[in-house]
């Protein structure tokens, strides 16, 4: 009496849809910055940074009455800063994995 492996199920590592479970496993790297994540939270923590200057040196007291008295460029500013940062910690906690270069031929 033989006994076979048991099968992996698809998703798992080693098993793929339509595929055996002992197919060999592409080669993947970081995405670095190319992870549309980073340019997100770039482009939030800069324009969160300007709201936050702006909300502390240069909003006037006619404005923030008009404002219903809020400061809303400095709580805007300090949201975007959160949200910049949420999604660097994003970008470092779940990484976005690509396929190599040339991984699909073995080396000679």
């Amino acid at each position: 009496m033989t006994s076979t492996p048991p099968e992996t199920p698809a998703g798992t590592p080693g098993g793929t849809p339509g595929g055996t479970p002992h197919e060999t496993p592409r080669r993947t790297r970081r995405a670095g910055a190319f992870d549309i994540r980073l340019v997100i939270a770039l482009l939030l923590g800069v324009y969160g940074l300007v709201l936050i200057v702006l909300g502390l040196g240069f909003t006037t007291d006619d404005e923030i009455d008009r404002a219903a008295g809020v400061n809303i460029n400095l709580w805007a500013g300090l949201g975007m800063l959160i949200a910049a940062v949420l999604f660097a910690l994003w970008t470092w906690v779940r990484p976005l994995r690509v396929p190599e270069e040339g991984g699909d031929e073995p080396a000679e």
